[in-house]
């Protein structure tokens, strides 16, 4: 029995080893050494060993992440090195300035030699490892106390139950940042909205949330990250490299993971020319950034250096502008959109968010602006992240003036006067004119003449507004029926920019039937799904002549699209403009009828993300849906497979929950000979 119990333990130590060290290579190194379904072979392995021997699981497995019972509250934690914060430089000028005084209270000759991190949107914690194993988890709370969160921690996959080295130190402290993913963000908003329940303000708002739920197992779900940044109290055990960078080192050979962004400069400049070069890649990140902490690197002028107050001399944290900020909303005026759909868009006053000057908000439909509770001269706080749309956050229930006025719901549309309508189960409401809507022809007309559909080039929104100004374009047939003299008459448009439109617009009259069917603008019809109806009916006339079960059959269709297109093409004038179209020139290959044998990949779906050396996704892309494979924007049980490149981020995390196949490369090149 002695030997057979030696055995199990041995084996379940040779499990948790190879786990710890894949985990490692995955989260730590970012260079993943086995398929993720050997990956999940060893840990139902390992987790069928230990039901089968509970006497032998121990507090560091990996299977011990999750599924401890909800805790009632969390217990005070007292930092042995108190977690300091750091003073904020607001531009470049506070910067230098920040340089000036280390320099001279060193009286220093030279550059000095800083180290540069992302300032990463989340929320500080502390993790110390007794003799190796992580023992407790802590919030940085006001820098002297915080709340032990470990329980919650240990379901961060990023974060090692047991550091990654032979003789581990008796006692070693390293601190970090815990924060969210943009996509996992997202995710956990889009399914908060379709439970009807409250969503993130942000991802710092997320990940602190998620970080102090009481039942771990919900933390579990919200896919948190961490980044390691310093080490607090060291046992006399370990020894400490001599630089600040070196030391970060050491903690990656512990087995947590540090930012690939951070590095080593000379002087002020490197740190101002690393601030902009990160401030221009920040909405590239996979997570979200609100600046640049700057630490001098050698450990030994730090030291001399020294602390004011509860801040350290040696280090600055040089802030990007604010992307949120408190404004008054002083009205609401609502856009009609190409499909007639609705939008309330805020009037603000005037406010700086992130560097840009912010005047209008989108409040998205009717039922946001019931969620929110917002009504006009409300204070609201909005919110700005790169290239999207401001939005309204919340409302500052406590600055609410005593003029507040409703937001009411519009009985007509503003633009052409014709009722509105909501459909039952929908958030939108929208107005019933059609093309009598100006609004909605010239968004139907920047529609049609957009890149992925007829690809008129030179033809913006400008211009499309401007032909429906003048009278010149009443429907999506008159673009065709556009004259040179019409275009020349126009300001800032002479005969060569006459010619080049002319010629984009007969260009464009060669195009396929899935491009022609997009540029319609049918409701619900996207790219993907004229796709799939063009290949299903092959021609334009059987589509328009299709019934609704008929339509239902194609994949990808149900009945609300199926209903929308029976609806358009019921419209006489619709079916009208289809045949001018083609009168007037607008053409397509015949599609051939592919064969079940031409299309080896029709049962399948997959999801392609990440980057991938020599091709691109697109193209990628064409060849699945060449092959009759459904390529879908998002993992879910349905998924086939998972073709994932370099940097693929949280489609990979939740393809192996799911326990989906994960492709590279390989298949890619692999289905050249399909």
């Amino acid at each position: 029995m002695t030997n057979k119990a030696d055995n199990v333990s041995k084996e379940l130590e040779r499990l948790r080893s190879l786990i710890n060290d894949y985990n490692y290579q995955y989260y730590v190194l970012d260079d993943p050494s086995v398929p993720d379904a050997e990956y999940d072979r060893l840990y139902r392995e390992l987790t069928q060993l230990e039901a089968e021997h509970p006497e032998l699981i121990t507090t560091d497995s990996p299977t011990q992440r999750v599924g401890a019972k909800p805790d009632s509250g969390f217990a005070e934690v007292v930092h042995e090195l108190p977690m300091l914060s750091l003073d904020n430089a607001m531009d470049n000028d506070e910067m230098i300035n920040f340089n000036r005084r280390v320099i001279d209270r060193l009286a220093f000759s030279g550059d000095i030699e800083y180290v540069c991190e992302p300032k990463l949107d989340g929320l500080a914690i502390s993790l110390l490892y007794e003799d190796g194993v992580l023992t407790r988890a802590a919030t940085r709370g006001d820098g002297t106390q915080g709340e032990n969160i470990t329980l919650n921690a240990k379901t961060i996959r990023s974060i090692p139950l047991k550091l990654r080295i032979e003789n581990p130190p008796k006692r070693i402290e390293v601190r970090g940042e815990v924060f969210m993913l943009k996509s996992s963000f997202e995710t956990i908003n889009e399914e908060a909205r379709e439970q009807g329940s409250k969503v993130f303000a942000n991802p710092r708002n997320a990940a602190a949330g998620s970080l102090r739920q009481l039942d771990p197992q919900i933390t579990a779900k919200r896919n948190l990250s961490f980044y390691a940044y310093s080490m607090g109290l060291v046992s006399d055990d370990f020894e400490l490299e001599g630089q600040h960078f070196a030391r970060l080192q050491q903690i990656k050979q512990l087995g947590l993971p540090v930012s690939s962004e951070v590095k080593v400069v000379k002087g002020i400049d490197g740190c101002l020319e690393y601030y902009q070069d990160i401030s221009e890649r920040r909405d590239s990140l996979q997570y979200e950034i609100d600046g640049v902490v700057n630490k001098v690197n050698e450990i030994a002028l730090q030291e001399r250096l020294g602390f004011v107050a509860r801040a350290p001399r040696w280090a600055i944290a040089h802030k990007f502008p604010a992307q949120e900020e408190i404004t008054q909303l002083t009205g609401v005026d609502f856009q009609v959109g190409r499909t007639g759909a609705l939008t309330p868009v805020a009037r603000l006053d005037p406010v700086s968010v992130g560097g840009v000057t912010v005047s209008n908000a989108t409040l998205h439909n009717m039922d946001e602006i019931q969620r929110l509770g917002v009504m006009i001269n409300d204070y609201v706080i909005i919110r700005r992240a790169g290239d999207v749309i401001p939005q309204v956050v919340s409302v500052i229930e406590d600055r609410r003036p005593d003029n507040l006025i409703a937001i009411e719901t519009p009985l007509e549309c503003p633009v052409c006067e014709s009722p509105v309508e909501r459909a039952e189960g929908e958030a939108v409401i929208r107005c019933t004119g059609g093309l009598v809507c100006s609004s909605q022809r010239n968004e139907a007309l920047k529609h049609f003449a957009s890149r992925k559909a007829m690809d008129i080039d030179g033809l913006g929104d400008k211009l499309v507004e401007i032909f429906s100004e003048k009278g010149y374009v009443k429907s999506i047939s008159d673009l065709y029926r556009v004259t040179k003299e019409q275009i020349v008459g126009l300001e800032r448009m002479g005969e060569k920019s006459a010619d080049n439109l002319l010629s984009a617009l007969e260009k464009s009259k060669s195009t396929t039937l899935p491009k022609f069917l997009y540029a319609l603008g049918i409701r619900e019809v996207g790219e993907v799904t004229a796709k799939n109806i063009a290949n299903h009916f092959l021609t334009i006339e059987a589509i328009m002549q299709a019934s609704q079960d008929e339509l239902e059959s194609v994949s990808d269709v149900g009945p609300i699209v199926a209903h929308h297109i029976t609806a358009f093409f019921d419209n006489e004038d619709n079916r009208q403009q289809v045949q001018e179209l083609m009168e007037l020139g607008v053409h397509w290959p015949q599609i051939e009828k592919k064969s079940d044998e031409e299309l080896p990949l029709k049962e399948k779906t997959y999801v392609i993300t990440g980057s991938f050396e020599g091709i691109s996704r697109a193209e990628i892309k064409e060849k699945l849906e060449s092959l009759g494979a459904k390529v879908a924007g998002s993992v879910s049980k349905k998924t086939s497979g998972l073709i994932a490149g370099e940097k693929a981020g949280s489609k990979l995390t939740k393809a192996e929950s799911l326990g989906i196949e994960v492709l590279g490369l390989e298949f890619v090149h692999s289905l050249e000979d399909i």
